[in-house]
């Protein structure tokens, strides 16, 4: 009734770089450089997702490169200290990854994100075989909308149902993803509940009101 939020499907990149456990550290620094990303998904057999080897984790070889004191090691966890003598993908991977499916919403990629404090998802399938990746900036895409886009979602999914014509009359005005509703309305207390569905549109960076009681004729 009220729309359908954008998918992971819908944004993420289908042709993605990966590497096995065996992997050298050198040949994941070199790919990494290439395809200009963060981390890279490690697979097994038909393609299976086992782990993710990111930047940080290639870079705890620098970072304790010089043996620094026992002090700052203790700061640090004990497979994390571990992964400065790996040398290849499945010694320096984080396992089980973090993954998502590619029916899951940008909302639920976005918390999952912030959650484990990483910037990129393998996306997997059913079985657990790698389908994808979807990146942060991956999920800024749905702010390209185009303002007239956003207008007509709001318009047909949200005003079309909560405030009917001709109880309500309302224009709906789209500029840089802010939503602004205007006109007259027959029952106010829907107000709140068209916040945040317009806020729930895809690209809406804000909503505005300015709407007036329409009493009954």
């Amino acid at each position: 009734m009220y729309g359908t939020p954008h998918l992971v499907s819908d944004v993420m990149t289908h042709t993605v770089a990966a590497v096995g456990r065996r992997a050298p550290f050198k040949d994941i620094v070199q790919l990494m450089q290439e395809r200009q990303i963060s981390a890279l998904p490690v697979i097994e057999a038909q393609g299976r997702v086992v782990g993710v080897v990111s930047e940080a984790d290639l870079l705890t070889k620098e970072e304790l490169r010089d043996g620094p004191d026992a002090a700052y090691l203790q700061l640090r966890q004990p497979v994390d200290v571990a992964k400065a003598d790996a040398l290849s993908a499945g010694d320096l991977m984080s396992s089980p990854a973090v993954t998502i499916r590619a029916d899951a919403t940008l909302a639920e990629a976005s918390r999952i994100m912030a959650q484990e404090g990483v910037k990129r998802l393998p996306v997997v399938d059913e079985a657990g075989l790698l389908a994808g990746v979807v990146s942060r900036a991956d999920l800024l895409k749905v702010f390209l909308r185009g303002d007239d886009k956003i207008a007509e979602e709001v318009r047909h999914e949200i005003v079309s149902h909560l405030f009917p014509p001709p109880a309500s009359v309302i224009e709906v005005e789209v500029h840089d993803g802010v939503a602004t509703l205007t006109g007259r309305i027959h029952d106010t207390s829907l107000v709140p509940m068209a916040a945040r569905l317009v806020r729930s549109v895809e690209g809406v960076v804000d909503v505005q009101f300015d709407l007036a009681h329409k009493t009954a004729q």
